[in-house]
């Protein structure tokens, strides 16, 4: 099976020297011809117009079946198999048989635009989707019913497609790319275009915890909770039936299938049932080095209240430590819902076969910084995200060269022999899969990220990030930031005026730069300015 996916791998470049760009020719030089199907799959490797086109062949008989498990705001550093604080067995197991990308990051820091960057592999200056949908103050309702994505080509190739649970990319917009199950949705809306959510009853929520007013048990309940019940009783555990019986399904069905079960969980509010909410005792937790730390030197939008609960004056260190204490539980419950969707895929005989992507949309904020939740910022507890792809044609392996959600739909496409489309941003991990981190040798290994708005309120944020290095560009703010990620991993210094720094950040504005020429956004004439203003291009 290996070398089928190889062969494949190849029959899908066609390269000729009015495709290559310049700066390309000199990088071959550097490259032996073992490497250069890797550096051809680079989104260095092609010139801007050539970068676009996804040349996946559609496949004459599909016979992958996919299942995506997808959270909400689920980080990359708290399961046992990362050394993080909760055991998690099912999850840990998954990923001793799967290729790990330990250094996945999202595109952006918020749930809508994350998701419409993983269905469609564009980024949202060009699919529409740059904000959260359905949501108070928001300019978009949805994805773009054109943006058919990596669903829209499962369907029209013939796979049974199913999806349950949270969408976040506006009414109906699973059953308009085709899937045939469609369950589980809980709180979104049904009904295209309806009125947006209002939090009008957090605001007097919060207020109220500044005159010490709680809620039951004592809790606050917009960042911690005590579900009455079991984990049966639970509205996550719903999903896992709903995921259950697609399961059940698909496994009787004589056509390849592609199935995404998405969850709400572990996103803020924290809000679990026993024995999850008394997992771990908050007294006793240990906190990052960056957890509360005085934001200093850093852009003003980190100080705004984009959404109630980001106004946490009120937040004692007990309430701090029960948030992030209910969040592992969280994440604890998380594992048994792996184990569970797992445990059905294998009683149905579907497993062996399976390509299972257990993936999240962004992190989250538990403190780190003295924030919560998420905001217009890049600090990687909120753009690191896990990925883990089992596939039954690749040994299992971890990948440590950075990777992007938005490469999960090009992906899918190789995987599922698929056509997605011109205009594709992100790029196929099936080199990094057969062949490890070698498939990008010689290769930049940076990451980009974008927060253009949430909910109405623009940013026009854009990053770079390299495993040593990252640069903010905040255009809406006179403050630009820099990390050195080595010496300063919690990101605690912003050092965009030390002098000590300059031919780093230079290096660091040109290669963002190039990104924004390759995916062609529209801000880097913008970009341009702001830098040659300040000497740094």
């Amino acid at each position: 099976m290996k070398l089928f996916f190889q062969q494949k791998y190849f029959q899908k470049i066609e390269l000729d020297e009015q495709n290559v760009s310049p700066g390309i020719s000199k990088l071959v030089k550097f490259i032996t011809m073992s490497s250069l199907a890797a550096v051809l799959f680079s989104p260095l490797a092609y010139s801007n117009d050539e970068s676009k086109k996804i040349v996946t062949k559609k496949a004459d008989t599909p016979t992958e079946n996919v299942l995506v498990i997808m959270f909400d705001d689920m980080r990359f550093d708290t399961f046992s198999y990362r050394d993080g604080p909760v055991n998690t067995p099912n999850i840990d197991a998954l990923a001793a048989e799967s290729v790990r990308f330990d250094n996945a990051m999202t595109t952006t820091g918020l749930c809508s635009p994350s998701r419409a960057a993983m269905f469609t592999g564009r980024w949202g200056h060009k699919t529409g989707l740059d904000d959260n949908v359905e949501l108070w103050h928001s300019r978009v309702s949805e994805l773009d019913p054109k943006e058919g994505g990596i669903m829209r080509a499962a369907s029209e190739a013939g796979y049974l497609v199913g999806y349950v649970g949270k969408w976040h990319l506006g009414a109906q917009g699973t059953k308009m790319r085709g899937a045939e199950i469609d369950l589980g949705q809980g709180h979104e809306a049904r009904e295209r275009f309806s009125r947006q959510w209002t939090p009008y009853d957090k605001v007097p929520q919060v207020k109220g915890y500044y005159e010490g007013k709680l809620d039951e048990n004592n809790e606050k309940h917009e960042y911690f909770m005590t579900l009455p019940g079991g984990y049966e009783d639970t509205e996550a555990y719903k999903k896992v039936v709903y995921g259950q019986d697609m399961i059940k399904q698909a496994a009787k069905d004589k056509r390849p299938f592609f199935g995404v079960i998405s969850f709400n969980q572990p996103h803020p509010a924290y809000r679990v049932p026993e024995p999850y909410a008394s997992m771990f005792d908050p007294t006793t937790l240990k906190l990052p080095e960056n957890h509360l730390i005085p934001r200093v030197n850093k852009p003003l939008a980190q100080d705004g209240i984009w959404w109630p609960w980001h106004d946490v004056g009120h937040m004692s260190d007990l309430d701090w430590r029960k948030s992030r204490a209910f969040y592992y539980g969280a994440i604890a419950m998380v594992d048994r819902i792996v184990g569970d969707l797992l445990e059905t895929a294998k009683e149905e005989g579907m497993y062996d076969d399976l390509t299972v992507i257990l993936v999240g949309d962004q992190g989250s904020m538990l403190g780190e910084h003295g924030l919560y939740d998420k905001g217009p910022y890049a600090y990687d507890e909120l753009m690191r995200m896990p990925l883990l792809i089992k596939s039954p044609h690749q040994k299992n392996k971890t990948v440590n060269r950075q990777v992007s959600i938005i490469d999960i739909a090009p992906t899918l496409s190789d995987i599922m022999g698929l056509p997605l489309g011109d205009d594709i941003d992100g790029r196929t991990l099936l080199p990094l899969m057969t062949e490890g981190d070698a498939a990008d040798k010689g290769k930049v290994d940076s990451a980009l990220y974008a927060y253009e708005w949430y909910n109405g309120s623009w940013f026009g944020i854009r990053a770079i990030r390299t495993p040593e290095m990252k640069f903010v560009w905040n255009p809406g703010d006179s403050r630009d930031e820099f990390y050195d990620l080595v010496k300063d991993p919690i990101e605690k210094n912003n050092e965009i005026n030390n002098k000590k720094y300059r031919k780093q950040l230079q290096e660091m504005v040109v290669l963002l730069e190039q990104e924004l020429v390759r995916v062609d956004d529209p801000s880097v004439d913008k970009f341009r300015h702001h830098m040659k203003a300040r000497g740094l291009l």
